[in-house]
């Protein structure tokens, strides 16, 4: 990830002009401190001369007077020396930058900086900073080094930057559990992957901890590692306080280990209600597990299907996932069911199956009409993927404002793909509408439209739309586009 120079330059220059550093920058924030590292370097002219000096540090020492001043602002000594350090510490001479480390490693609230300088191109520098890292982190009370620990990870993807993570490594190995705990629920997910990777090589956390981890963590890299090591160091026989919490996970990764993790378990004959799964990848795992059992899926999702009421609404795709063109029919039959979920399953299927053609399409099309949001996506992505041509003048008429969202972004969704007038015509007429994404979609339309092989140069109607649209594009674009389409020529 690349530091925002921008945002750099401001903090510096709040810096410069004497703002206390909570004032200058979000200190939480660990982007904040490298963007301020790179903007300091890129003031320029008369700002650069407000930079501390090495006459500075190595003559005054930072003793300022009480009532000392930087341009208009006036400062108590300790803010203004935080203040003149932190500049200091990003100063483009690397001798102020090594003569800074010296005065900054007793404050705390410049340890962040000091963990950029340890990855420092200049060699005095970061070794005089990685010194000073060794002496704080052993120091530092529990919030503060969960206040480190997202700069140590920021940086990590640096050239050099090896010293830093394998510091905190040893910390956290040395220190007692407690100052792991807080990592392990930090807002920022790198301190969090970072601490679960640690807690599962050090074996800091039992198979129910971190199937729990995976169960309620947001991040998706987080709950893969803890299930995969939820499953490694569980013992077979104690399987069960492990996998019912991957069982039950939201992730359908997870889902899909504790599913396989079940034939290792004894437990095959479980994963039968997954085949009906709401995610494909569980669905796969549970028809491998069961034909362990010598369990061939399809009969069970046939029987399902014809379960009505108590059909589970995977059923349908499941069924087309593992069966063939013959059970089309089923899944015709599917899309006039009750349940909005079983219908866009069968739309689902039946485009699984690749059973969707000019002779059948139109059985289809009164279903981009369905008031269920779903099952219209579904019967759009199904039209769009088949060797069918649905009429453009009755996808146009679902345009009006007066239809449902869902139903005009699938009507849209079709006409974009189309091409050619349909597409040109749909996309200027929701240029003003007041849904401002549909207008984002109409205006990238726009912007990509190609005048298709067979429509004549200089079409009249392409003149007039593109009169309408003249604000999407500069003058020499839309002078290019015009002269591709015969327009004005």
């Amino acid at each position: 990830m690349r530091a925002d120079s921008s945002e750099g330059v401001a903090a510096a220059l709040r810096l410069v002009q004497g703002a206390p550093l909570g004032e200058a920058l979000d200190t939480t924030d660990p982007e904040a401190w490298v963007s301020l590292d790179v903007g300091v370097r890129e003031l320029r002219g008369p700002q650069r001369l407000l930079l501390p000096t090495r006459a500075e540090l190595a003559g005054q020492r930072f003793s300022w007077e009480p009532d000392a001043t930087l341009p208009t602002v006036r400062l108590r000594a300790k803010e203004l020396v935080d203040t003149r350090l932190a500049l200091a510490l990003c100063h483009p001479d690397g001798r102020v930058r090594e003569a800074s480390i010296r005065e900054a490693a007793g404050r705390p609230q410049l340890l962040p900086l000091i963990v950029v300088r340890a990855t420092d191109w200049a060699a005095p520098v970061r070794e005089r900073a990685r010194a000073a890292l060794r002496t704080a982190l052993p120091l530092l009370d529990r919030a503060q080094l969960t206040g480190l620990a997202p700069v140590i990870l920021r940086v990590a993807g640096r050239e050099r930057a090896d010293f830093g993570t394998e510091l905190l490594r040893r910390t956290l190995r040395e220190a007692p559990q407690d100052r792991l705990e807080p990592r392990l629920a930090h807002p920022d997910r790198d301190v969090r992957r970072f601490a679960y990777r640690f807690a599962i090589a050090e074996q800091r956390l039992s198979p129910a901890e971190l199937s729990r981890a995976a169960m309620r963590d947001s991040d998706v890299v987080v709950q893969h590692v803890c299930a995969d090591a939820a499953l490694a160091a569980v013992p077979v026989d104690t399987y069960d306080a492990a996998l019912d919490p991957l069982l039950e996970a939201r992730n359908p990764r997870v889902r899909a280990a504790g599913v396989t993790a079940l034939r290792r378990s004894g437990q095959a004959e479980r994963a039968v209600p997954f085949l009906a799964d709401r995610a494909p990848v569980v669905r796969a795992c549970a028809r491998y597990v069961v034909r362990q059992l010598g369990v061939e899926p399809r009969p069970r999702y046939l029987a399902w299907c014809a379960a009505g009421d108590e059909m589970p609404p995977g059923a349908p795709i499941g069924l087309a996932e593992c069966g063939d063109r013959t059970d089309a029919d089923v899944l015709w039959a599917l899309t006039g069911h009750s349940v909005a979920r079983i219908r866009a399953s069968a739309v689902a299927g039946l485009r699984a199956l690749d059973s969707v053609h000019s002779a059948s399409a139109d059985r289809l099309l009164p279903l981009l009409d369905d008031p269920a949001p779903g099952v219209a996506r579904e019967v759009a992505a199904t039209l769009a993927a088949a060797p069918v041509a649905v009429p453009s003048a009755w996808l146009l008429a679902r345009l009006g404002a007066d239809r449902p969202r869902h139903i005009r972004v699938a009507a849209f969704r079709l006409l974009d793909r189309q091409g050619g007038l349909p597409q040109l015509r749909a996309a200027v007429s929701l240029l003003d509408d007041p849904d401002p994404k549909l207008r984002h979609w109409a205006g990238l339309s726009v912007q990509r439209w190609e005048r298709p092989v067979g429509l004549p140069r200089g079409d009249a109607e392409v003149a007039a739309l593109y009169e309408r649209c003249a604000h999407l594009f500069s003058p020499y674009v839309l002078k290019r586009r015009k002269w591709a389409a015969g327009i004005g020529a």
